[in-house]
């Protein structure tokens, strides 16, 4: 039986497609920013000292146990770290740098990348430490 009833267009969105697609994505992004956070473990020394205002732009050089270097969590030669500072110098106007460095490290290996840092124009160093822990 063929029935000759007018078909009614449906001009509704079906969000339930969407709504699938965001929570899924929700769930990437919950589980995957944890490890985005992940870095070297840097043990830094301890002094007293006030805390120096933070730009947006900081560059963060990390001098790590096994005396490898980074910038802002990507792994560099020594070699390669003037080159690259003077391109970043350049390209962001920026005039100072962050070095942290593990306490374990030789304080002349320390001296021989903050020469190299100077070298490229940025006279501007800020050593990085931590509070020391109240007994």
């Amino acid at each position: 039986m063929v029935t000759n009833k007018p078909h009614r267009l449906v001009s509704e969105i079906n969000v339930t497609p969407m709504v699938d697609v965001m929570l899924v994505l929700l769930i990437i992004f919950m589980v995957s920013a944890p490890m985005m956070k992940e870095g070297m473990k840097v043990d830094l020394p301890e002094a007293q000292a006030r805390a120096l205002e933070s730009q947006d732009q900081d560059l963060i050089i990390s001098i790590n146990k096994d005396s490898t270097l980074d910038i802002n969590g990507s792994p560099i030669e020594l070699s390669r770290l003037d080159v690259i500072l003077e391109q970043i110098r350049q390209q962001r106007g920026i005039e100072s740098i962050f070095l942290q460095a593990d306490k374990a490290i030789p304080y002349g290996y320390v001296v021989e990348v903050m020469s190299l840092i100077r070298s490229t124009g940025l006279t501007k160093i800020g050593l990085v430490t931590q509070p020391p822990v109240k007994k």
